[in-house]
């Protein structure tokens, strides 16, 4: 690292490190110190208190259920503008470490991207762990996929328009959700990613450099790790993208990271890996802010510029005409 990175946190822009010390003083115990149940529940009620209030309108919010592949109903809400035409679908699967995370952490994100990709958003209630270890979120979120594609005429999709898309843990997910497809020949229009996981192990130099007081610690990482999978499935590709044997012909990706973030260097990677097999691929990385700051808009206005660039990569992609292989 260069003689100026010996304080990582002067990295951090005005609004963030405000919100980072605001954290510490108010002294809240780390996840890692809690139950899966009691750290659901404090993200629930305090993860929504840094993102934008009132809630941005959207014409049209609908709750619902997806069947998984056991029968399971996955809780799931659509968010639409008003429109008489089928409207174009991201399916967003949400972060928080494979074991926290709900539709209400999700809401403001979920309507930002409905209003700024003038698009159907359907936001994924997939099974947590540690109750439900890997690969459960892999297959429940395929379903969700496989389900819109088949069923999202019903809701007044056009489902010949399909995203997918998450961020964090919800970021891998979307990412092997797009390689998934590539693979049975389901398309896809854009893979939305924000600070993905890729790696099967947290061995980067961001993940050394970010490790502790950057909103998501080392510790944090591990329990949440530790929830979700074995030591043993550690390597597989549905944990690891970056593992996948082939990445090309894999639909257009937005990756949309932050500086001063333990992932940012695997997302880094795997932009890279996208565009060595040929995928294009729009990298945006913000400057001075942390892991997580996509919901955080109300704390760190750099979330506003975030939601408007996915929000454009949405439209670009959905209006453009897709080739066909081949010709």
């Amino acid at each position: 690292m260069s003689s100026h990175h010996t304080n990582p946190r002067s990295l951090l822009n005005a609004a963030t490190r405000s919100l980072i010390e605001r954290v510490e003083r108010a002294g809240r115990p780390p996840m890692a110190a809690m139950t899966a149940p009691q750290a659901r529940a404090f993200y629930d009620i305090g993860g929504p208190m840094l993102d934008l209030q009132p809630a941005p309108h959207v014409d049209r919010v609908h709750n619902f259920s997806i069947p998984a592949r056991d029968g399971h109903a996955m809780p799931a809400r659509l968010y639409a503008p008003q429109s008489d035409a089928a409207l174009p679908v991201l399916l967003y699967i949400h972060g928080g470490g494979f074991s926290v995370g709900s539709l209400t952490t999700h809401d403001v994100l979920c309507r930002q991207l409905s209003r700024q990709g003038h698009c159907a958003v359907v936001s994924l209630d997939y099974r947590l762990a540690p109750e439900h270890r890997f690969p459960t979120a892999v297959h429940d979120s395929w379903d969700a996929l496989n389900w819109l594609q088949q069923h999202g005429r019903s809701l007044g999709l056009d489902t010949t328009r399909l995203a997918v898309g998450g961020d964090s843990a919800g970021g891998t997910l979307a990412t092997v959700c797009a390689l998934m497809a590539r693979d049975a020949g389901l398309p896809l229009r854009l893979q939305l990613l924000f600070y993905p996981g890729c790696i099967a192990r947290q061995d980067t130099t961001s993940h050394h450099t970010f490790a502790e007081g950057f909103m998501l610690d080392k510790d944090t990482v591990d329990w949440f790790f530790a929830n979700y999978i074995d030591e043993a499935d550690r390597d597989d590709w549905r944990f690891a993208p970056m593992n996948a044997p082939d990445h090309a012909g894999l639909t257009p990706a937005w990756i949309g990271l932050a500086e001063c973030d333990p992932l940012v260097d695997e997302g880094v990677q795997y932009a890279d890996a996208l565009r060595m097999a040929g995928v294009p691929v729009d990298l945006e990385i913000y400057k001075g802010v942390v892991h997580g700051f996509i919901t955080m808009g109300r704390a760190i206005p750099d979330a506003l510029t975030a939601h408007a660039d996915a929000g454009r990569a949405l439209r670009q992609a959905f209006d453009r005409v897709p080739c066909r292989s081949g010709l």
